[in-house]
């Protein structure tokens, strides 16, 4: 969120609170550990965002309200990308590589270090500075109109 413009309707707290509101509703969630609790808020936060995209019609091109993806945020650099197009974007990385699109929702999405990232997956920091990097340039080949086959 903090790459977005200000008076972006819909602010931190709201985003905050209305993954609050649906971890809540999970009634029969048996949260497995702190790990589990961090990826499904992730998911979430994630869900939420590009919900909300769609719903102000934030088009592929045609929308006005970008997430920056910077190196600490995503892909690298300041290319602006919709959140519908990033959503579509890891929608197809998925289908090739699951754990990748895993780091990126936590990192990305939920904010998570590199330690948390590597804590909730179980794998080692290495794996997921390695995944991260690849996802990163993956997504942007994808984003940016190439062709976004393989790694």
């Amino acid at each position: 969120m903090k790459g977005e413009r200000p008076g972006h309707s819909l602010q931190t707290t709201a985003l905050v609170n209305e993954a609050y509101m649906r971890l809540v509703d999970y009634k029969g969630m048996q949260w497995q550990n702190r790990a589990h609790f961090f990826a499904v808020s992730a998911q979430l936060m994630r869900r939420i965002l590009v919900e909300h995209a769609r719903r102000h019609n934030l088009k592929r091109g045609g929308g006005v309200q970008h997430v920056s993806l910077e190196d600490a945020a995503m892909v690298g650099g300041d290319t602006p990308t919709d959140l519908v197009a990033l959503d579509d974007a890891m929608n197809a990385l998925a289908r090739l590589d699951p754990r990748k699109v895993q780091v990126v929702e936590m990192r990305f999405f939920g904010g998570l270090s590199v330690e948390e990232t590597a804590e909730v997956l179980k794998v080692s920091s290495i794996t997921v500075m390695r995944d991260w990097s690849t996802a990163k340039a993956w997504l942007y080949r994808a984003l940016t109109g190439g062709t976004g086959d393989g790694f």
